[in-house]
Formats: structure tokens, C-alpha cells, sequence
């Protein structure tokens, strides 16, 4: 895994910070706003995850729900705002992109605001037949 400059990058969720994670995500996303506690815990047991730690303090994360063989969910990606513009989602993007775990999928997927530009440095495109696409979104449910 990444490691340069005191900064790493982990899969082991031993080292995973709930509390890290869950301010993130329930404070300053778009997407998770409001999120419990009990879920980023739950949905941090249950996915593929990647820290990005300074020393050892996290400062990044993102998880990936997988089968491993077919398809990939990359989601919940961020770097902590105080560690932006150093190239760590470049590196966390390389790590996950190139785990050996992770090759040979048949799709991957997320959804994104605003980070376009960094997943098209990955091999990422806009869906090209979005009428094949259908979805269940319960917009908002942790406000």
C-alpha cells in the first residue's frame, strides 16, 4: 500500500476511526448528511475499506461494496479538508483502482457531484446508456 511522507494507506479496519469517518460524512458531505453513528459503523464492517492516515491519524477514506468477482460500489470517498491539494486522492484512488483484490471486475460504479475529474483520471466515463439504469433513492433519509 501507499506509503510516503508519513502518509499511508490502509485496508485494515482495525485502524478504520468510526468517529473520524462519522463526522466526515454526517457534518460535511452532501451525500450522508445526518447519517447515525450505528450506520457508518455497520456500513464500515460490511464494505471493503481504505484509510488514509497521517502517522497514524486518518485523514481520508473510501469503501468499496464488492463480491470481488463481478462488480464494485466505490463510495463515501474524502480526504479531511486541512489535507486537501497533497495528491492523496490520486494515491487513494491508485491503491483502490489497483488492489489485487479488485481486478478483473466486470463494472464498477458510483455517483458523484463534483469529482468527475478525478475519476476520469482512473479510466471513469458518464454512463452511456443511462435507460438501462434504474434506482430505488430515498433522498435524505438520515434528516
Amino acid at each position: 500500500m501507499y506509503n510516503k511522507n508519513d502518509f499511508y494507506i490502509s485496508t485494515d479496519k482495525s485502524k478504520m476511526d468510526i468517529e473520524t469517518i462519522h463526522q466526515y460524512l454526517s457534518e460535511k458531505s452532501y451525500w450522508a448528511k445526518g447519517i447515525p453513528k450505528e450506520i457508518v459503523e455497520k456500513s464500515v464492517a460490511n464494505s471493503f475499506c481504505f484509510g488514509v492516515f497521517y502517522q497514524d491519524k486518518q485523514v481520508g477514506f473510501a469503501k468499496v461494496i464488492t463480491d470481488f468477482t463481478t462488480i464494485a460500489y466505490l463510495g463515501d470517498v474524502f480526504i479531511l479538508d486541512e489535507f486537501r491539494g497533497l495528491g492523496l486522492s490520486k494515491s487513494l484512488m491508485e491503491n483502490i483502482m489497483n488492489h489485487p483484490e479488485l481486478q478483473g471486475l466486470r463494472r464498477w460504479i458510483l455517483l458523484t457531484a463534483d469529482a468527475h475529474e478525478l475519476y476520469k483520471k482512473f479510466s471513469w466515463n458518464n454512463i452511456k446508456d443511462p435507460a438501462r439504469w434504474m434506482e430505488v433513492h430515498t433522498k435524505n433519509p438520515y434528516q
